[in-house]
């Protein structure tokens, strides 16, 4: 498919509905209101096409800027490309998928490292994010390198911007999950921190509590391996 077959689909697929609730998530004005649902479907059509990715990112389209973080190729990306997108962000919508694309390239540990120090918003919010899928991917990485930014969180989490406290509250939470050493730790911390406050606008999500999550998660995680 054609960049503009791709996007008379995305159109055609778009409803006021959505369109209404991806804006009250603080979604840009150019989008078509698609459904991750269709989204996900249109991406398993395409499959990978790096060069398509790249013109749908940049016709900054909301819609077309999730595809593309979908289909991009993150085994041939180029870490120009990358860094040009970070820039790019606009919202938390796009921001997580596009998260989601970082981590399965080869610059993962170092865009995390990288990112969440950053004072951009986005910017800010994608470094924890990756740091919550590296916790929650990577066995490899140790708990030296979890227990320090733990530290972090405690320390700086009240400080940082709306949507950056939202995603270091997520990676206490992916932290604090991935074994019991770091859980207790996890736990401390937010006990430490209390409540973690952030306006998520016109919508009903709302920020977990971070210690009431990990303790139900873990049950859970036990639970499954009784059976």
């Amino acid at each position: 498919m054609t960049l503009q077959d791709v996007l008379q689909e995305l159109e055609s697929l778009g409803t006021a509905q959505n369109r209404k609730v991806y804006r009250r998530h603080g979604a840009c004005e150019n989008l078509y209101g698609v459904s991750f649902a269709n989204l996900r479907k249109m991406a398993k059509q395409l499959k990978i096409d790096h060069s398509l990715a790249q013109q749908l990112w940049s016709t900054s389209n909301h819609e077309a800027q999730l595809l593309a973080s979908m289909i991009a190729d993150p085994e041939t990306a180029e870490e120009s490309l990358v860094d040009r997108w970070i820039t790019e962000l606009a919202d938390r919508i796009v921001t997580s998928e596009f998260t989601v694309f970082v981590s399965k390239t080869p610059y993962f540990h170092a865009k995390t490292g990288e990112w969440l120090d950053s004072e951009e918003e986005w910017i800010g919010r994608a470094g924890w994010q990756l740091l919550a899928l590296l916790a929650m991917n990577d066995e490899s990485t140790p708990d030296s390198y979890f227990e320090n930014y733990l530290g972090i969180i405690e320390r700086e989490i009240h400080t940082r911007q709306n949507m950056v406290r939202d995603a270091m509250n997520s990676a206490l939470i992916a932290i604090g999950i991935r074994n019991p050493a770091l859980e207790k730790k996890a736990l401390s911390a937010a006990k430490t921190i209390g409540k973690v406050e952030v306006d998520h606008g016109e919508t009903s999500c709302k920020t977990p509590d971070a210690a009431e999550y990990i303790r139900k998660t873990v049950a859970r995680k036990k639970q499954r391996k009784k059976r």
